[in-house]
């Protein structure tokens, strides 16, 4: 607080030291002097006039005690109501920032996700095909060129959707083998799969619909092959990220004895990948660098959450919190 908001209750102490002197002065003057000493008769004893005296100042002193009490908690009030907005004018900007940073997250998403997206609505096209539903076919492709996103490929769904309805029963097989090639290319296995039953079961005789199930299985293999040549490659270069990416990929591939034999070098990369992020959570910290350790520090405890590690920072993430609030104010 300044001098200005001050002034009041320091000229009221003043006042108290005053009455006090005064008070001082009286009981001296009393017992010193003769002013307040009468010898008319019928006049007010010196006594009389000093206990009055006394009696007046208290009260005077017992106002102005309470005159002091709210004048401080007048004070207290303005400086926790200053306090209160300044802690507003922070936790708007870290809102702000906080906001900002889930609309690039979120935007990020839609992006990475949009490929998947575009996949799941041919999936539901073609599935409604093959069912030769073509009202509800079109019902699917006029609802996703709705979307400002997706208008393109309603477009080129509904051509497809129209060279399906329009060809003969060989050429709608033919349409079917190519989706089933198509899912094979972005390994989607377990669609594909389910294609080819429903290939064999439209076709029961046919031997080429059956040749498909050994196809997805060797696809398979193969895509397995390149993705542990590629996790031996990524851990001799100690590339950890991209032996996380990979082994999230492979997983699904491994048998449990195999899942075993990759166990202790998975733990490495995982204990390499803690390392380098506690590293960096260190440096972030040194260089009070607060946003980037509070993001460093919630990977911690997201992708690790068993790590003593985590459970450090986890304790003082609340003083990361207001440090980061501090750094935005």
């Amino acid at each position: 607080m300044g001098l200005g908001k001050d002034r009041p209750l320091w000229q009221s102490k003043w006042c108290v030291i005053v009455i006090y002197i005064a008070l001082l002065a009286v009981v001296l003057l009393t017992i010193f002097t003769d002013i307040f000493r009468t010898s008319e008769p019928g006049s007010i004893p010196q006594l009389v006039w000093l206990l009055g005296v006394l009696i007046f100042l208290t009260v005077i002193l017992a106002m102005l005690s309470k005159v002091f009490k709210i004048l401080d908690a007048l004070a207290e009030n303005g400086t926790t109501l200053e306090r209160i907005a300044g802690l507003l004018e922070k936790n708007h900007s870290v809102l702000a920032q906080i906001n900002q940073n889930t609309r690039l997250s979120e935007t990020a998403k839609t992006i990475a996700f949009r490929d998947a997206d575009r996949q799941s609505l041919r999936e539901a096209v073609f599935d409604k095909l093959q069912q030769k539903d073509f009202e509800t076919t079109y019902e699917i492709i006029d609802e996703i060129a709705r979307s400002t996103v997706y208008q393109e490929l309603a477009k080129q769904l509904r051509v497809e959707a129209d060279n399906y309805r329009n060809a003969p029963d060989a050429e709608r097989v033919n349409l079917v083998y190519a989706h089933i090639k198509k899912l094979f290319e972005s390994y989607q296995w377990a669609k594909a799969s389910a294609q080819i039953e429903r290939l064999i079961k439209a076709e029961p005789k046919s031997e080429k619909a059956k040749a498909m199930r050994q196809e997805l299985l060797d696809k398979k293999e193969e895509r397995k092959k390149i993705l542990l040549n590629a996790w031996d490659d990524a851990v001799k270069r100690q590339a950890t990220d991209r032996s996380l990416e990979i082994l999230r990929e492979l997983d699904s591939y491994l048998t449990p004895n195999e899942g075993l034999a990759l166990q202790e070098a998975a733990r490495d990369v995982f204990r390499n990948k803690l390392h380098n992020l506690g590293v960096q959570f260190s440096l972030a910290v040194s260089g009070k660098q607060w946003l980037k350790a509070l993001q460093i520090g919630q990977q911690i405890m997201r992708d690790f959450p068993n790590s003593k590690m985590s459970e450090e920072i986890r304790e003082r993430m609340d003083i990361l919190k207001q440090k980061v609030e501090q750094q935005s104010s």
